[in-house]
Formats: C-alpha cells, sequence, structure tokens
C-alpha cells in the first residue's frame, strides 16, 4: 500500500520548512508510522545536528530522517536524506515500507545526499560528513581564497603523504562491535529455536491430554451407556413380570365373565327358541289335518276316496330346550290318533284333505316301510331347495329327521303347509316342521 502524507500533512510540512529554512535554529526532523499503519507523523526535531539525530534513532522502527549540515569545503548548507530501517524491524514490514522510499524522496526534496542506514555504524556523523564533502566535488572554498594565492611563496617542503597509522584501539573496537552483532543474531536464533522447541513440547503435551481427556470422557459414556441399558432390562423385566401377573390375576374373572356371558345368551337363545316353538305348535295345533298320517297314507297306495280320511291334524311336536326325547315322543303318542277315528269324528274335514293333496305327486307302488327312509343325500340328483335349521329336532319315529341349530337340510319337498321333508345332514330322508328352518 501507498505512503499516507496527507493525514498529518500540515505538521510535516512545517516540520520540513523550518529544517529547510536557515533562519531557524532547528535543523533536523525525524518521521515515522503511526503503529503498523502506512500514517507517517512528526516523531521529533531538533536544533543539536547529526550528533542529536543520531540518538534518536530506534533499532525497531522504520524512520526518515532530514538533516541540515554545514559543508566542509565550501561552507555552504547541505541537507542530507537518511533511510533507516531498524534491525528488528520484520522482514515483511520491511519489504512494505521499501516501496515508500521514493514518496519520502519526493516529499522531502532537495535533499543532497541520501543515506541508507540500518546500523549505528552507518549514521555516524564523521561518515555522513565525508560523504557530504565528496558530494560537494571541491576541496576548497570560494568564499576564502585570498589574493596571494597565485602569488610564488618559495621553495615547498617535501610533498605530504596520504599514509596513515593503523589505530589498533580503533580496529579492534570495530572487530569487537563486528563479533557483537554476530553473536546478538547466534544468540537470537538460539532462543527462537528454544521458543519452537518449547512450542512444539507444549502443543504435544495440549495434544496428549485432550487425547486422554477424550479417551475417559469415551470410557465414562460407554460406562453410562451400559449402566442405563442394564435399568431398562431389569425395567422391561419387570414389567413383564407385572403384566404376567395382571394377565393371571385377570384370567380367572374373564373366564368368569365369558362363562356368564355365553350362559345369558344361552339362556336368550333358549327363551325365544321356546317361543318359536310354542307359536309353531299353536298354528299346527289349529289344523285340521294331520299331515304325517296323510304322508303315510301317500306312501302305502292309499288315496283318501279308498280310505278313511283323517278329520283332524295333531300338533306339531314341540320338544323343550330343558325335555328330553323321550317326553317328546311320549307327548307325541298321546296326541296321536288312528285316522279311523278322525274319520269318525270329523268326516267334513275329507273335503279339505282333498284340496290340499291335489297338487301332489301320484301314489308310488308300496315299499318295505322299514326301508322307506332310509335314503342318502348321494342318491339324489342335486341339492334342490335348501333351507337352514332356526333349532333343534329330534325325531319323533323313523318318519321324520333329526337336525341341530344352523344344520343343511337339502332336497326340500313342500308337502304341506307345516310339514316339508328332506334329507338331513346324517343322509335321512324324512318329514320336519317347516317353522324350524328357513329358506335359503
Amino acid at each position: 500500500m501507498a505512503v499516507n502524507l496527507s493525514k498529518n500533512g500540515p505538521a510535516l510540512t512545517a516540520a520540513f520548512k523550518e529544517v529547510v529554512d536557515e533562519k531557524s535554529n532547528t535543523n533536523w526532523a525525524l518521521f515515522t508510522y503511526e503503529g503498523n499503519s502506512n500514517d507517517i507523523r512528526l516523531a521529533e526535531k531538533g536544533d543539536g545536528g547529526l550528533e542529536e539525530l543520531v540518538e534518536e534513532l530506534n533499532s525497531g522502527k522504520v524512520m526518515y530522517a532530514f538533516c541540515r549540515v554545514q559543508d566542509p569545503n565550501s561552507g555552504l548548507p547541505k541537507y542530507v536524506l537518511i533511510n533507516w530501517t531498524g534491525e528488528g524491524v520484520k522482514d515483511a514490514r520491511k519489504g512494505i515500507c521499501a516501496n515508500h522510499v521514493s514518496s519520502m524522496a519526493n516529499f522531502l526534496k532537495g535533499a543532497h545526499v541520501t543515506i541508507n542506514a540500518r546500523g549505528d555504524e552507518d549514521v555516524e556523523p564523521e561518515v555522513i560528513m565525508q560523504k557530504v564533502a565528496k558530494a560537494s566535488g571541491a576541496n576548497y572554498s570560494f568564499h576564502k581564497e585570498t589574493p596571494s594565492r597565485f602569488q610564488d611563496s618559495g621553495p615547498q617542503g617535501p610533498v605530504g603523504s596520504v599514509y596513515q597509522k593503523t589505530n589498533a584501539m580503533s580496529e579492534i573496537k570495530k572487530t569487537n562491535k563486528d563479533n557483537f552483532w554476530a553473536q546478538a543474531e547466534k544468540e537470537e536464533e538460539k532462543r527462537r529455536q528454544e521458543e519452537r522447541h518449547k512450542a512444539d513440547e507444549e502443543r504435544q503435551k495440549m495434544e496428549k491430554e485432550r487425547k486422554d481427556r477424550e479417551v475417559k470422557e469415551a470410557m465414562q459414556r460407554d460406562k453410562r451407556d451400559k449402566e442405563r441399558s442394564t435399568q431398562i432390562d431389569q425395567q422391561k423385566k419387570y414389567q413383564q413380570q407385572q403384566d404376567a401377573e395382571s394377565k393371571d390375576q385377570e384370567k380367572p374373572r374373564v373366564e368368569e365373565q365369558e362363562e356368564n356371558q355365553a350362559a345369558e345368551k344361552k339362556a336368550v337363545k333358549r327363551g325365544e327358541s321356546v317361543e318359536k316353538v310354542n307359536e309353531a305348535a299353536s298354528l299346527i295345533s289349529q289344523r285340521a289335518v294331520n299331515p304325517r298320517e296323510m304322508f303315510k297314507q301317500r306312501e302305502r297306495g292309499i288315496t283318501p276316496s279308498d280310505s278313511d280320511v283323517p278329520s283332524a291334524a295333531p300338533a306339531s311336536p314341540q320338544p323343550e330346550p330343558d325335555v328330553d326325547d323321550g317326553q317328546s315322543r311320549c307327548e307325541y303318542d298321546e296326541q296321536e290318533v288312528t285316522p279311523q277315528e278322525q274319520f269318525e269324528e270329523e268326516a267334513p274335514a275329507a273335503n279339505s284333505y282333498v284340496q290340499e293333496t291335489a297338487y301332489e305327486k301320484p301314489a308310488q307302488p308300496p315299499v318295505e316301510e322299514n326301508n322307506l327312509y332310509e335314503v342318502t343325500a348321494d342318491e339324489t340328483p342335486d341339492r334342490g331347495t335348501c333351507a337352514r335349521a332356526l333349532y333343534d329336532y329330534q325325531a319323533a319315529d323313523d318318519t321324520e329327521i333329526s337336525f341341530d341349530p344352523d344344520d343343511m337340510i337339502t332336497g326340500i319337498e313342500m308337502i304341506d303347509e307345516g310339514w316339508w321333508r328332506g334329507f338331513s345332514p346324517d343322509g335321512h330322508f324324512g318329514m320336519f316342521p317347516a317353522n324350524y328352518v328357513e329358506l335359503i
């Protein structure tokens, strides 16, 4: 970046003008940077000449000095510009400030001698004055000339020599100074190596501590995870044990509830069955013709005109859910009467019998009574009309069939309004109450 001379421009210009002005007592001014920025500021100024200026130079900074001196040859004022770069300045900063030398030379214009100094030996007043004398180009002063300089002054003495005797102390001092700076550089390099070694050791120590800490934390984390897993497993086992105990305690009560519900359903179903059976029995009891006797006569080949016609039909079987088959058979035997008695008591019923059987099939040849209903479902060509049993029914004799609720009755023949005949699930063929089933 370029040097900034505008921030402190008035102070810089005023100091420069004081040094240039021969009437001013100020004969030197020293400029430097503000911190690590590129802004130039006035560091110091004075009237003590080069000796005072050299004392203000700092080995850790980059500075620019402008000084007014008197030419030893001509006695005229000369101006010296010193670009000072201390030995303690970092290399990066040196590179940046090297680009500012030309800008500072343009600002501090009029310098007769420019010196780039890095150490105290470069800014010794005697060395600077020698350079100023050489820059003047003459070893005499016009103002000190006398009119008699061209006059013959007589014989001259021997010509002097430029040889100077070697000053051992001066040489030793200069050598010691060089050795001092070499030793200082070695010590500085050693110090830097020790610092780097110490930093490496510290970094390794911190890295080891970090790894140890991570291993310890990982072990603690694994331990916590294992303890938590153990607690969870124990809690699960305890919960399973509690659930098993709860199920064992609930099982008898649930079974009891299920038994009670089953008993209630059975009672309700039994009540409905009893009501249906009673209703069917009341309807069948009102019929004047006994369908069972009519069926038996037709199977025997007896027509109503050739035999006595039953005058009254007994009530259909009414099996109760809690009554066994023996009681049902007894009730049926008590209600059954012969066709002859019915014909003698109710002769007018013959006409209705003839009307009801008019649509039935013609009489078939007589067959043996024992094998009359021993027909299996496999011998029928097809299932024909089918029905599902609503209640259980027990056959009163060989002419009827038995079935349980939800059993299928196939090959149904509707021979009468109250009595049908068909195949039971076990393959027997016979009559059954029509109100005990429903068609499907």
